[in-house]
C-alpha cells in the first residue's frame, strides 16, 4: 500500500525529519529513521542512498561535507530551505488528516 503523497513517500518524510537535526551520514540516518520510526521504517542501505540521491536531485537535500573515517568514506547529508518547507507541509498534510480520525465523534 503507498504511503505519503507522490511528492514525499514515507521513507523520504523520515530521512528529511532526520536532518533537521544536522547534517549526518547514512548509517547515522538509517539509525535515526529507525528511531524516529520505532523501528517501523527501515531502508535498505540500497533504498537509503536511492533516497538521498533523489532527494538531492530535487534540491531538498545537499551534500555538507565528506570525511574519511577508519578508512572508510563518510558523506553527510543536510536538508535544505526547501526541504524543510516540504517537510513541514507534509507534516501538516498528515496532522489534517489525521484529525478527521481522531477527532471526537459527533464534532
Amino acid at each position: 500500500m503507498p504511503r505519503g503523497t507522490s511528492e514525499v513517500s514515507e521513507p523520504m518524510y523520515f530521512v528529511l525529519t532526520a536532518l533537521r537535526a544536522g547534517p549526518l551520514h547514512g548509517h547515522a540516518i538509517s539509525k535515526t529513521i529507525k528511531e524516529l520510526s520505532r523501528g517501523r521504517v527501515q531502508p535498505s542501505v540500497g533504498t537509503l542512498y536511492g533516497i538521498l540521491e533523489r532527494l538531492n536531485e530535487r534540491g531538498v537535500i545537499t551534500v555538507d561535507h565528506e570525511e574519511t573515517v577508519n578508512g572508510r568514506d563518510r558523506r553527510y547529508f543536510r536538508i535544505t530551505p526547501d526541504g524543510q518547507a516540504l517537510v513541514e507541509a507534509e507534516a501538516r498534510r498528515m496532522q489534517e488528516a489525521a484529525a478527521l480520525v481522531l477527532r471526537p465523534s459527533g464534532a
